[in-house]
């Protein structure tokens, strides 16, 4: 098994009803964790790479109700230089 974890922001809060349809996603087989961050807006979903991809995962996530936006990197990009490197 190889545990993967992709983050996804979303527009919409989630209702009850879609609440439970992610309660209900958990039971897929690959799926191993899902944590929603309500502030951030974002949903970090823990699936099995052997079974499952990103782009599925996210069908799984929109057929729940979620409204998805995008993947998001679990990276960040670094933050720019303040100030600019001295010249050589």
């Amino acid at each position: 098994m190889t545990t993967v974890e992709a983050l996804y922001r979303y527009g919409t809060p989630p209702t009850e009803q879609v609440a439970r349809a992610l309660a209900r996603a958990r039971d897929v087989y690959g799926i191993r964790r899902l944590a929603l961050d309500t502030s951030a807006h974002t949903l970090r979903v823990e699936f099995d790479a052997t079974r499952l991809n990103p782009a599925a995962v996210a069908k799984l996530l929109l057929n729940a109700g979620l409204d998805v936006i995008e993947e998001l990197p679990l990276i960040p990009p670094p933050a720019p230089d303040s100030e600019p490197a001295p010249a050589p």
